[in-house]
């Protein structure tokens, strides 16, 4: 229970910098002239976020905190996205946000995993949350909260952010 309580700890703080950093980035932005596209869904995400822990601290719970048998691999997977997400957020700067938010002007990032795939940082949150359920066992967490953020972010996220840099580049092509 003990590592268990150290490890959703140690996300949870982390998820929480990484909204500090976002509203500092958006306040640099913003003050560049930077817009906000597609603010409606945001309250999903956040919200998906939220019952993912929830979730997850329930089912570790009702297992009572047992380790599943690849829990190693699972563990280490893990923590390798999580470099991968460090490696996402130093790539994009101070235009990395969890909110969709285009600088009029700028370009597209094109460093770092952003070089090869075009949404990096969803993949990644993608892999955390079947990872980090499946170190404790948390089969059912890693099933719903997976299906739910690919719906969220296939059928409303991804195309809102795709859109907001197509208008991004008819600004810049301008």
């Amino acid at each position: 229970m003990t590592f268990f309580i150290i490890l959703v700890l140690v996300v949870v703080l982390q998820r929480l910098a990484e909204i500090i950093y976002a509203r500092r980035n958006e306040k640099k932005m913003k003050a560049k002239g930077a817009i906000e596209i597609g603010a409606s869904h945001y309250k999903w995400i956040v919200l998906l976020h939220i019952f993912f822990f929830f979730s997850l601290i329930m089912e570790a719970t009702e297992r009572q905190f047992i380790l599943s048998s690849g829990w190693q691999v699972f563990l280490l997977l893990f923590i390798v996205v999580q470099i991968l997400r460090i490696w996402t957020l130093t790539s994009l700067g101070e235009f990395w946000n969890t909110k969709i938010i285009v600088l009029p002007g700028a370009k597209k990032v094109n460093k770092g995993p952003y070089r090869w795939i075009s949404h990096p940082n969803y993949a990644i949150v993608m892999l955390e949350i079947i990872l980090l359920p499946l170190i404790y066992g948390a089969w059912i967490t890693a099933l719903i909260f997976s299906a739910a953020n690919a719906i969220i972010l296939l059928f409303i996220r991804i195309p809102t952010e795709e859109k907001a840099l197509e208008q991004l580049k008819k600004m810049t092509n301008d």
